[in-house]
């Protein structure tokens, strides 16, 4: 296995980047505590070995929060979405930023013990999130990973 590399997204990456969230999202479109984002136009961070992309974080910022909207790894367990999240933490802090944060989902099991192993805390749960969030985004599934019903978001955050 090669290099592990992530470095800002540029123009060049569009397709890869549409590639890699049609892939997750099953589209550009991520809905997370009522807003809809087109990730696609969100500033992203790549990460490549070889020459191709193996991940893909998107963020927001607003005021002095930085927003991980999307992470997605196509290499699992490789190191990939460490490297993306110690990236975008490291740009939040260039920044003078004093927060980063993320929500996930009731079923992310993955995702929680991932967070949680970096650093992130849960610090909210909002119930029926998910539900709502079907109506800006019909194609969310009921069910998720594990089997288990799709309801809830959790909000998770480092502070810097």
């Amino acid at each position: 296995m090669g290099d592990l590399r992530v470095r800002p997204a540029t123009s060049a990456d569009r397709a890869a980047i549409a590639e890699v969230l049609t892939a997750s999202w099953g589209g550009t479109i991520v809905v997370a505590h009522g807003t809809a984002y087109d990730a696609a136009e969100l500033p992203a961070l790549v990460a490549e070995r070889d020459g191709r992309v193996v991940g893909l974080l998107t963020y927001s910022v607003a005021g002095e929060d930085l927003e991980v909207v999307s992470l997605d790894a196509a290499e699992r367990r490789t190191g990939v979405g460490s490297a993306l999240l110690t990236a975008v933490v490291e740009v939040a802090r260039r920044t003078t930023l004093t927060r980063v944060w993320l929500v996930t989902t009731n079923d992310n099991l993955d995702a929680l013990r991932f967070y949680q192993r970096r650093g992130l805390r849960i610090v909210r749960v909002s119930p029926g999130a998910v539900d709502a969030a079907r109506a800006l985004k019909p194609s969310i599934p009921e069910t998720g990973e594990h089997g288990i019903p799709l309801h809830d978001e959790l909000t998770l955050e480092l502070r810097l």
